[in-house]
């Protein structure tokens, strides 16, 4: 996709508008967005929103270096860290509630939103595997690699819609899941 999907409008708001407005639904103690490519354009759009926004300088290496500089944001007295990416864009409160409360209430280190025997997101990730989050990177599979090493510490939550399974990545998906918006992009003036 050649325009910037974060910048096409959903209705009255941008995708990354939507994506943190639903976020800010949840039960999350704290939200930060990471911004990367056209993070001046983006941040913008967040300017009226309460949540914290970091810059990666480094996005054109990969989601690693987002991760990484979004944990570095994280208050020191959170248990956990939630991954959201904001293509995600179909995400509701209720999903990401359910495995904030799975959290709660298993404790496990990792927990991530399931549909029908698939994972998605978002992903939790417990403050023990906080160091090996820290150290990841797109040479070694990125955050995959840590899930994969704790395979079997995963709590899944069923979270009972599709919508943690897709992700916007072309104007195609972003019209057949969207239909009836306004799916112009946000002029760049």
């Amino acid at each position: 996709m050649k325009e910037n999907k974060l910048l096409l409008k959903v209705n009255s708001e941008t995708l990354i508008q939507h994506v943190v407005k639903t976020a800010k639904k949840s039960s999350v103690d704290e939200l930060i967005v990471v911004l990367g490519h056209e993070a001046a354009r983006i941040k913008e759009q967040l300017a009226n929103l309460d949540c914290k926004l970091v810059t990666n300088e480094n996005y054109t290496k990969g989601q690693s270096e987002s991760v990484k500089v979004g944990l570095a944001a994280v208050s020191s007295y959170s248990e956990a860290m939630m991954i959201l990416p904001a293509d995600v864009a179909l995400i509701d409160a209720e999903s990401i509630n359910k495995v904030v409360e799975e959290y709660g209430r298993s404790k496990s280190r990792i927990v991530i939103a399931s549909h029908r025997q698939q994972s998605g997101h978002p992903i939790l990730i417990g403050k023990t595997l906080f160091p090996e989050v820290a150290q990841i990177g797109e040479d070694t599979q990125g955050l995959k690699a840590v899930v994969d090493r704790h395979r079997t510490e995963i709590k899944y939550v069923g979270v009972g819609t599709e919508n943690v399974l897709i992700d916007i990545d072309t104007r195609e998906e972003f019209n057949k899941y969207f239909p009836k918006t306004t799916s112009t992009l946000l002029n760049a003036n």
